[in-house]
């Protein structure tokens, strides 16, 4: 009976291996103000294929895009808009929309006047500008990218790993009585990143622990929920 206890365990052991180690990492929320970084090195390149010259007419082109493309993100940062919420608030936008509308239907003065405000709005700027704001995000790209390679997590078939630090500390929780929850709090982060918030619920910590802003969040819990699966189903079969 002993031997056949060790062959299982080895036979688990060897079905465990299987399954590589999963990476968590939590990210700030700066990451998502990547849509405006892009939208800065197209205002810059557009304005060096167009001649560089900030009081053209063409100016304008790239500065109310990039302006457009920062506000959306700064309302993506700001708020959290979940399931409901988004679908109220897209219901909301459709309806003022479709008054807006009946409104130029039925006073088309109204539209050209409009029209003329919204032309007198002409911000305008050199591609020296957008290079600044390219350039200054993607340091700062960097910098989050270098500190998130001395804290994070890995998800193991027998225990859950925390690394962080300089000198590259580890702390270890068993993995087998582990639990985890996934939540997506905004949809317009999930649509971004695909990211939401993991919570971790190892057996022997009082607090769980959180992590927001896990990128390409369903496949990695997908992938942790296959291998602790597994696990269990080992324990039960050893438990025999």
């Amino acid at each position: 009976f002993p031997m056949s206890a060790d062959n299982d365990l080895e036979s688990g052991s060897k079905n465990n291996q299987q399954f590589d180690p999963v990476f968590l990492v939590s990210y700030p929320s700066i990451v998502f103000l990547y849509p405006s970084v892009l939208a800065a090195l197209f205002g810059a390149l557009f304005m060096l294929w167009n001649g560089n010259s900030a009081a053209a007419d063409y100016a304008v082109i790239p500065a109310r895009i990039f302006l457009l493309v920062l506000l959306i993100n700064l309302v993506v940062v700001s708020f959290d808009f979940p399931r409901t919420t988004s679908l109220t608030w897209f219901f909301a936008v459709v309806a003022v929309g479709v008054l807006i509308w009946m409104l130029f239907q039925l006073r088309p003065d109204l539209s050209s006047t409009i029209t003329g405000w919204l032309n007198q709005i002409a911000p305008k700027t050199n591609a020296a500008f957008y290079f600044i704001y390219f350039f200054g995000m993607s340091f700062l790209y960097i910098c989050v990218a270098i500190s998130r390679r001395f804290d994070y997590w890995e998800v193991r078939s027998n225990e859950l790993l925390h690394h962080h630090g300089i000198l590259s500390d580890l702390k270890r929780f068993s993995a087998p009585s582990l639990r985890i929850d996934k939540e997506i709090n905004d949809v317009f982060e999930y649509l971004l990143l695909r990211s939401g918030r993991l919570i971790l619920h190892p057996s022997q910590e009082r607090k769980a622990i959180v992590l927001d802003n896990v990128f390409f969040i369903n496949r990695k819990e997908e992938r942790i929920t296959k291998m602790l699966g597994a696990l269990q189903v080992r324990l039960k079969g050893d438990s025999h």
